[in-house]
């Protein structure tokens, strides 16, 4: 990250006034386990983890597990993979969770300082007494007890003596304040549930804004990180820490989530996706999840790539996805290879070449970079090309097969189209083409005419059939305005390929010449079928 963004200066300027003088510099990543990460948390891993490599500190990865309804070791699991995809090591691995003594003791301390009390209020009435943005909120009738029945009382609450919801513990703050989050918060809830590190040990929990900043400050973070919702809880950050006297607290710092245009990140809504069925799974190739576009073929590099192209900024802004797509592209170039593969082919019979005849002809892997070597083609009397390499009454400007046309085949001769064979309904089904041998690639001999065209193909006798997935965005406005998703999304087609796609390998990349980059599904590819997942066409409409 070699820029200097808003919050690097303030981090440069900490180590000028010697803030944290005699403290190595230390970021995390936080997640809630309660879902696959995202793209827009790809933002944040690279911004936390870089942070720390730039200044020579630490970054610790955090599960922040306060919730045991709604996380659990499925997502611990997937994150901790997400994050060593996108060549990060953690310099701790910790779980909020295994600070939940050291909190409870903080929370009695708030009690002790008058600081805290437990409220009888119900969710929907703490609500009401809360007040608006114009109008102060109202003080709780229990706001008053004494330090010995707050005390009581919590300790009841973690012994297990009330139902879910009966009780709170609130802080003690301003219920006039101009800043909601600080109008008495609660900071302890009630929840008898299963937890995933913690068992059944506990029935309260600590809420995110009173845990957060004491994980931070037990794991001695001096920079915590934030996306920009957390703006107006961190008076609340510093407040916790303050009353609790937390010598040299951290700082907290917002930045602007990552957004895209097309792209629904919602974790709430993505996982209501794969709870009904209308995806294959969180690493659906659709998804906007790590584990998705992982599976879709997007690699580490180009993620990393994409978001310091971004930048970090202050305020929130859409970024087009395209510009994503273009880092994929550029990312996969110089070290993938092609091969050809036909979409929607045609048959062509090349009539003045023998029929019992097969040569072999010699393709670069990469048009760009020699040293990646070429590859043998096998070539005879009956080819396959792309349905969209030919037309029968050509438009303007259009160089490929047509009546009485001549175009190179790539690596092999000319041919010209001499000849349309339709079925009864119309349809092409043949070409008859001839070849002039005096045009052989790679032969060394200057071909007699020049022709306008290049266009791929694969031998029709030894081609091997792959299925291929294409992809389109995954949501799209419905009718009522709303989100829906896409039945265009997912569109499963066959192709003709050359034989060398019979041996790919599920996760091994490949560019389809003059289609665009794809991937062997790493679940569906077998020695059997080949399945290609497409990750980025070859034109970009990034400018």
């Amino acid at each position: 990250m070699p820029e200097l963004n808003f919050i690097h200066a303030m981090i440069e300027k900490d180590n000028e006034t010697g803030r944290y003088a005699e403290r190595q510099l230390c970021t995390r990543f936080p997640p809630e386990p309660n879902g696959y990460l995202h793209i827009g948390h790809a933002k944040s891993i690279c911004l936390n983890f870089g942070t720390a490599l730039k200044y020579g500190g630490k970054c610790n990865l955090r599960f922040d597990d306060t919730n045991p309804v709604k996380e659990d070791t499925e997502y611990v699991e997937s994150i901790e993979a997400d994050v060593k995809w996108l060549g990060f090591e953690w310099a701790g691995l910790y779980f909020a969770s295994d600070y939940f003594d050291k909190m409870y003791e903080c929370a009695l301390r708030l009690i002790e300082k008058g600081k805290a009390f437990v409220d009888d209020l119900s969710a929907e009435e703490i609500r009401a007494h809360r007040g608006t943005l114009t109008e102060p909120g109202r003080e709780s009738p229990f706001r008053n007890r004494g330090v010995e029945e707050n005390r009581r009382l919590f300790e009841e609450m973690r012994a297990g003596k009330y139902a879910d919801g009966e009780k709170v513990l609130r802080a003690k703050i301003d219920m006039a304040s101009p800043n909601i989050n600080m109008r008495d918060p609660v900071i302890y809830r009630i929840a008898h549930a299963e937890h995933h590190n913690t068992g059944d040990k506990w029935c309260i929990y600590p809420m995110y804004d009173f845990a957060h900043p004491l994980e931070d400050a037990i794991e001695d973070v001096t920079h915590s990180i934030c996306t920009l919702e957390f703006e107006d809880h961190r008076p609340l950050y510093d407040w916790v820490l303050e009353e609790l006297e937390w010598p040299s607290p951290p700082r907290q710092i917002e930045f602007a989530r990552l957004n895209l245009t097309n792209t629904v990140m919602s974790k709430r809504f993505l996982k209501a996706l794969v709870d009904e069925g209308k995806v294959d799974g969180w690493d659906d190739p659709r998804m906007p999840t790590i584990a998705g576009i992982r599976r879709r073929g997007y690699t580490p590099e180009a993620i990393r790539d994409f978001c310091e192209r971004i930048g970090v900024a202050k305020a929130n802004s859409l970024v087009d996805v395209a510009l994503l797509e273009h880092c994929v592209r550029e990312d996969l170039a110089p070290k993938t290879q092609s091969r050809n593969v036909v979409f929607d082919p045609i048959k062509v019979v090349v009539t003045n070449y023998p029929s019992d005849r097969t040569e072999m002809v010699r393709v670069e892997n990469n048009k760009d970079d020699e040293s990646m070597g070429f590859r043998m083609l096998p070539f005879s009397n009956e080819l396959y090309v792309d349905g969209e390499d030919f037309m029968e009454i050509p438009e303007k400007k259009y160089f490929r097969l047509f009546p009485g046309n001549e175009v190179r085949f790539k690596g092999a001769y000319f041919l010209r189209c001499d000849e349309v064979v339709k079925n009864e309904e119309g349809k092409v089904t043949e070409l008859r083409c001839s070849y002039d041998p005096e045009t052989k690639s790679g032969s060394g001999k200057e071909p007699p005419r020049k022709v306008k065209g290049t266009i791929h193909w694969v031998d029709a006798r030894t081609a091997v059939k792959i299925k291929v997935r294409l992809y389109d965005r995954l949501m799209v406005p419905g009718e009522d305005g709303e989100n829906t998703l896409n039945p265009l999304s997912l569109r499963e087609t066959e192709a003709w390929a050359e034989p060398s796609l019979a041996e790919a390998a599920p996760g091994e990349r490949f560019q389809f010449f003059r289609h665009g980059y794809y991937i062997a599904d790493e679940k569906l590819t077998n020695e059997r079928d080949k399945v290609f997942n497409e990750i980025v066409g070859l034109k970009s409409s990034w400018k």
